[in-house]
């Protein structure tokens, strides 16, 4: 599903990857992880087209997604990509389903059917009497799975989350982490996550630790 090849970044004289090679399987769910500072959250960026690297490539199914126009990438981005982050950044003047819908009109998806995809996703996350409330009435591992649903609702082939669970409780972090490995199943989708929680990377197919810009142990 994703290669990438000899990627490095720098900031300035900052070096933050160093020719990082590596391949995700698809539909498999593989974590990332590493002290703060290694290089986690800049690779998951480049990976998932936020951030262009200094040089080597990147492969998403058969596409380079850097030798892509910035208009193509776009368009790429929203319908083959997700993204989940620590902060879920819904937007607080919109309900549950309402923030859900919007990268299906983003798209260009007839409103009635955004809808309807919106909606059974937040039934599938097990959020279906909630699609009417406003971030501020739901808690915080609700507001996370509308994230999560947001991320989904273009059907994207790979979805990449920055310490997804980071703000949740045990609990609810728990259920976030079994949910991509259900979303995995129904779905046949990938996951790409970066996180510092060990329960999660011990479920993962695979993980990756980093190190100073480059991947140190493959797990």
């Amino acid at each position: 599903m994703i290669r990438v090849e000899n990627v490095s970044k720098s900031f300035g004289h900052l070096q933050v990857l160093d020719s990082v090679s590596l391949q995700v399987e698809d539909a498999s769910v593989v974590s990332i992880t590493g002290a703060s500072g290694a290089g986690k959250t800049t690779l998951l960026q480049i990976m998932g087209s936020l951030d262009r690297p200094d040089s080597g490539k990147v492969l998403i199914g058969d596409t380079d997604i850097y030798a892509l126009s910035s208009r193509r990438l776009s368009a790429f981005r929203n319908t083959r990509i997700g993204f989940v982050f620590q902060f879920h950044y819904l937007l607080p003047e919109f309900t549950a389903l309402e923030n859900v819908m919007m990268p299906a009109l983003i798209g260009g998806k007839e409103r009635r059917q955004a809808e309807t995809d919106a909606a059974d996703l937040l039934e599938f996350l097990g959020l279906g009497s909630r699609m009417g409330h406003k971030p501020s009435e739901l808690s915080g591992g609700e507001q996370q799975r509308v994230a999560v649903a947001r991320a989904l609702v273009n059907r994207p082939e790979v979805v990449f989350a920055d310490e997804p669970s980071g703000n949740l409780d045990t609990a609810n972090a728990l259920a976030l982490h079994r949910l991509f490995f259900d979303l995995r199943d129904r779905y046949h989708q990938t996951f790409v996550i970066v996180t510092h929680n060990p329960e999660l990377a011990s479920m993962s197919d695979a993980c990756i630790e980093m190190k100073d810009g480059r991947i140190s142990k493959r797990c």
